[in-house]
């Protein structure tokens, strides 16, 4: 007999005769899953426990470490104290995606048991090892500085309003008490009878031709149900996005184009047997020399990574004539630009459950940006109809893009659908690393020329992005890029000509922004540049350019009444010119797939059992979509908010309305919400609620556009554009200190959560400006989460939002996207600010020569 180990979780003694992982004890064997793996590496923060009141991360804790002692999660805290950090949280609107929050509460809880008037340096402190992508940390400290209010008598945690909560309050989050508590269920947190654990055979060079696989001592393996190669899979190998060009398994006779190619799949009783199986298959590589670079994949002699070329996509865009407009140019500046790969970094890894059905067909559990993405990938993959693939959502911790492709969906789904058992596959962080798309690298060349006055004159831009091995969302990440490199400003004469091409580095795809962050890094600071030239402000320069209603636009687009682009610079107009060392940036983005693509937000509102219920596969990423939605109702029908309820994306029951991508999904799910809220309301002048029992009503907005280049001389790009500025502060030492962002909404239907989504978007700017980077070594990731450089909430300077509203349009009530445009402005307006700070002229990302990157 081995040694027993006793502990005491949450009050109830447990033994367990093997030394394992903490966390995995936790989750695996008590199903204990409040606590969360975001990294399994002790760098995040989401497996936080108190072991003996003391606060440890349960990733780096063995039951041999533990034994004897008391482990507490938020399952075991006091009523009282749940109460209160539910209520202080979600009054603050600390909750976005929910994936780290139990681990923040414990933190929470560790250091307001020893002091229970926290400052807030001490609160920044003790969440310092809890990383959160979503929030910016503000709303979060605010929540932890109310908890103690409430825990120490001060504060009365006050009831809920729930009938004035339409468009413009700050009502709290309907998901915010599951999520603080970790009662509300991420893939990662369901167990099913008889599941299996699935584990993937990655290729071991970027570049290899497989010769030969031998899975024969992986399938004799203990506890092993299946080992499948490329042979087995049933329907079409590859999928993708816009082109199908991503392979779900590397075929014998093959060539793997980067090092996240899965090659061979396991599925076994246990994790450990999953894993240790993956080590018995054997696969036989010639190695070949990676193409590395654009540049080396546009060489004549440079081998193909696709059949069709290395070139995946061209982008022109052309207005005017700009040869003869910089020829008569009092200024002109032309500079190159760098921007790196970078990680989304989201709190959950990327994991999904499929169940075989009795009718031959799969379900699958996903957390991610689309259940009908999903469904069409998988449908291809197994050959079968839409009626047998059934995918359904549940909580996303985080998205920013990174979970718009197939990852783990089709190889769980494939194993399910071969063995018919249920099949969990999730992703170790490691693993995500490696195989999700990044934001793209992007080299830019910008040329700027304007009158003596300073008013622009034309732009040229040539733009080349490293799509990586696989296509995802390149060409549209690449498009955007060049309808948004003049920025929001009037100018007649453009000539932008960009290039998308493969490499064997890993794939880029959809990162907030979407091609944006990289484009107005290039664009504003080339402005700066010309403003100094000119002889007036960097403010100056953006006001005396910047685009108002009736104009048109670099792309030709008539700009609407709601062109807020001025207010937002007057906003910022007295801290800018009151502080030395201030940098400022101001962008626009697009709300809306656009550019003649189709484009529907679609609803379905049921009455059932007395309450109306918000059915759309619109995917709520963190961003709030599920409270806004109540809203629109509560706006428009008047009926309290506890006679409306959200349903989980499910592709058998919830409309298609489209992917949460290029900020759309609040104006038009919401807008979908606000139609078929009409005709709900209407019944209702006729009938009650209960006599409308079963009836459903349905909505649809589709936003119409004109293609890039469409032979009209005023195109409608895109249904709407959002617009802002924001100004970034340094001190003495060169630290950023405020920042200061002033964004036109249209309406904020929520402004506490737009306030968020504020916050949350600059601090992941401040990361792309001052330390994230995502190195590769010969196509090969090098990076662990704890070393992608994500900022901490001891690193987040004071954060100041203004919201501007002015937009009279219906559509949605007047709102506008907020969810990528916040993320956009701040790493321009940082080099600014650095440009001021030492008069030297950064056009690297992440900057080089700050107190930040040394």
């Amino acid at each position: 007999m081995g040694r027993m180990f006793k502990i005491n979780v949450n009050g109830t003694e447990y033994s367990c005769q093997d030394d394992m992982n903490l966390m995995e004890y936790l989750r695996d064997v008590l199903h204990i899953t409040s606590l969360k793996n975001g990294c399994g590496e002790g760098a995040c923060g989401a497996c936080t426990v108190l072991v003996d009141d003391k606060k440890v991360r349960a990733c780096t804790q063995t039951l041999a470490k533990v034994t004897g002692k008391n482990v507490l999660t938020v399952d075991g805290m006091s009523e009282r104290e749940k109460e209160a950090y539910t209520w202080a949280f979600a009054e603050a609107g600390a909750v976005q995606c929910g994936f780290c929050i139990p681990g923040m509460v414990i933190s929470a809880k560790a250091l307001i048991d020893k002091s229970p008037n926290p400052s807030s340096k001490e609160i920044k402190e003790a969440i310092r090892g809890n990383i959160c992508r979503c929030t910016g940390y503000v709303k979060i400290e605010q929540g932890i500085m109310l908890a103690a209010k409430v825990l120490r008598g001060e504060l009365q945690p006050n009831a809920v309003n729930l009938t004035g909560a339409g468009v413009g309050t700050s009502i709290q989050r309907l998901d915010a008490r599951e999520k603080v508590l970790g009662t509300g269920e991420y893939v990662d947190d369901l167990f099913v009878d008889n599941m299996l654990h699935a584990a993937v055979l990655r290729t071991s060079y970027p570049r290899a031709l497989v010769k030969a696989i031998d899975t024969s001592a992986a399938r004799a393996y203990l506890g092993v149900e299946a080992v499948l190669t490329a042979d087995d899979i049933p329907g079409i190998n590859e999928h993708g996005h816009i082109f199908h060009d991503w392979p779900t398994l590397i075929p014998v006779g093959q060539e793997t184009r980067y090092v996240g190619d899965a090659i061979a799949l396991v599925a076994a009783q246990t994790k450990k047997q999953a894993r240790e199986a993956l080590a018995l298959i054997k696969v036989d590589y010639e190695e070949l020399k990676p193409v590395l670079s654009p540049t080396e994949a546009l060489a004549e002699e440079a081998p193909r990574i696709h059949t069709q070329g290395n070139l995946l996509s061209t982008t022109k865009i052309k207005r005017g004539n700009v040869e003869e407009a910089l020829a008569k140019s009092a200024h002109v500046v032309t500079q190159r630009y760098t921007t790196p790969p970078t990680e989304h970094a989201y709190m959950e890894p990327e994991s999904a459950l499929a169940i075989p059905q009795d009718d031959g067909g799969i379900l699958v559990y996903v957390g991610d940006q689309s259940v009908y993405d999903d469904q069409h990938g998988i449908m291809g993959i197994l050959g079968l109809p839409a009626e047998k693939v059934r995918v359904i959502s549940k909580l996303v911790g985080g998205g920013f893009g990174g979970k718009e492709d197939l990852s783990v969906q089709h190889h769980a789904a494939l194993l399910a659908y071969i063995t018919q058992k249920p099949v969990k596959l999730t992703l170790s962080r490691k693993e995500s690393i490696l195989v999700h798309p990044k934001r793209h690298a992007m080299e830019l060349e910008v040329t700027t020329g304007c009158d003596a006055e300073g008013r622009l004159t034309a732009l040229t831009a040539k733009i080349v992005a490293d799509t990586g091995a696989y296509a995802s969302l390149g060409t549209a990440v690449l498009q955007r890029a060049c309808t948004h490199v003049a920025g929001p400003y009037q100018i007649a004469n453009v000539d932008i000509t960009g290039l998308c091409v493969y490499t064997n580095n890993p794939p880029a795809g959809a990162f907030r922004g979407f091609g944006v962050p990289q484009a107005a890094f290039a664009s504003e600071t080339n402005l700066d540049l010309l403003a100094e030239k000119v002889g007036i402000s960097p403010w100056e320069i953006r006001y005396r350019n910047a685009l108002e209603p009736g104009m048109i636009n670099p792309t030709g687009q008539i700009t609407d009444e709601g062109t807020a682009v001025k207010e937002t610079l007057l906003a910022v107009r007295e801290v800018y010119e009151s502080n030395p060392y201030a940098g400022i940036a101001t962008v626009m983005k697009n709300t809306g797939v656009g550019v003649g693509l189709p484009d529907t937000g679609r609803v379905k509102l049921q009455v059932r059992a007395g309450k109306v219920v918000v059915l759309t596969s619109a995917a709520c990423i963190g961003q709030g979509l599920a409270t806004v939605a109540t809203q629109i109702v509560n706006e428009a029908t008047g009926l309290p908010l506890e006679q409306i309820s959200f349903g989980a994306p499910d592709t058998f029951l919830t409309p298609d309305s489209g992917t949460t991508t290029a900020s759309r999904q609040t104006l038009f799910t919401g807008e979908a919400i606000r139609q078929a809220s009409l005709k709900l309301q209407h019944a209702l002048y006729k009938s009650s609620l209960e006599e409308l029992e079963g009836m459903e009503f349905y909505g649809e907005y589709f936003g119409k556009t004109d293609p890039i280049n469409s032979d009209k001389q005023n195109p409608v790009s895109h249904v709407a554009y959002s617009y802002a500025t924001q100004v970034v502060i340094l001190n003495e030492q060169g630290f950023v200190e405020k920042v200061v962002a002033a964004h036109d909404v249209g309406r904020a239907i929520n402004p506490k959560a737009v306030e968020g989504q504020i916050e949350g978007g600059v601090v992941m700017g401040l990361g792309y400006a001052l330390r994230e980077d995502f190195p590769l070594q010969n196509g090969v990731p090098t990076a662990k989460f704890g070393t992608l450089g994500l900022l901490r909430s001891t690193d987040v300077p004071e954060i100041e939002t203004i919201i501007i509203e002015k937009n009279s349009s219906p559509l949605a009530y007047g709102a506008k996207g907020i969810g990528e445009i916040s993320s956009i402005p701040a790493a321009p307006a940082v080099a600014s600010a650095y440009h001021k700070f030492d008069g030297k002229v950064r056009c690297t990302l992440p900057l080089r020569e700050t107190p930040y990157k040394k």
